[in-house]
């Protein structure tokens, strides 16, 4: 990768994003690595919003991160997408380059990492819960585990046609059941949903009707989780969204600065200092 400038912009962008903590875990990584010049906001934007944003991007921006509802809409504005990230059917990473925008999916690798902290490296099965583009990402990195199955618990299974697309892609088979169904025991428990939406299960794993070989909540605040209090107490590894947003960003900083590897240790401390003073 061609040596990036002494100074830069770069952001997130997505709707809502006033909550990121992406500038926490950026800034840190820049300060460590001696990026004096670098720059990381947050920027408002919708899908409607996103074709013209990109166009206005010039030759001082290195890159942008992207968070719902922008993973999706932004393929065909990208001149180059990794094989990753359209097996996947979204990007949340943008590379200016050479006049091109490049698209990448860190959430994927970021991800196996975060499961292989929570020492989950080849789980025998798994089941998600929710189907958007954070577990299109979970299928392929169950993919990188050694799965080439999921069962996936959704609420409206008309609306599942993208996961059952990005499944298609990547050689993964997907059975859909309704939200709220039996987990089979022993299986890795992935929720993709919002804070709260999973308290089903965590009241299941609370009376005993829920045994998961492990659990990996995408949710990193409010945390912890109600579900993953449960998983805790239940004996079972637990990972977190913290550890995978850090690991997604972490690969960002590489992508857009150059410099790898990213300085992990500062960037953790500066995102759990500042989970911690939003939750005083």
């Amino acid at each position: 990768m061609p040596a990036r400038p002494r100074a830069a912009r770069a952001a997130v962008l997505g709707s809502p994003i006033a909550h990121s903590l992406s500038p926490a875990l950026h800034t840190a990584g820049y300060a460590a690595a001696g990026l004096d010049g670098w720059t990381y906001t947050v920027i408002e934007c919708d899908e409607a919003g996103l074709p013209g944003l990109i166009a206005s991007c010039d030759a001082r921006w290195a890159g942008l991160s992207l968070t719902m509802p922008l993973k999706r809409a932004v393929l065909p504005l990208l001149d180059r997408t990794e094989p990753l990230a359209a097996e996947v059917g979204g990007a949340n990473t943008v590379i200016f380059a050479g006049g091109e925008r490049h698209g990448y999916n860190t959430d994927v690798p970021g991800m196996v990492t975060a499961l292989a902290e929570a020492g989950v490296t080849a789980p025998a099965s798994a089941t998600i819960l929710g189907a958007g583009a954070t577990a299109c990402a979970t299928l392929a990195a169950l993919r990188a585990t050694g799965l080439a199955a999921a069962v996936v618990h959704v609420r409206d299974q008309a609306k599942a046609g993208d996961l059952l697309a990005a499944a298609s892609r990547l050689g993964v088979s997907v059975e859909l059941r309704p939200f709220g169904s039996r987990v089979r025991d022993g299986d890795l428990l992935v929720s993709t949903v919002p804070a709260g939406a999973a308290d089903f299960y965590a009241e299941r794993l609370v009376a005993g009707s829920l045994r998961p070989a492990a659990v990996l909540d995408v949710v990193y605040s409010p945390w912890p989780t109600f579900l993953a209090v449960a998983a805790a107490k239940s004996g079972a590894p637990v990972a977190d969204g913290f550890d995978l947003l850090l690991h997604q960003a972490a690969r960002q900083f590489e992508l857009m600065t150059g410099v790898e590897p990213a300085p992990l240790p500062a960037m953790r401390a500066a995102g759990q200092a500042e989970l911690a003073r939003r939750s005083r």
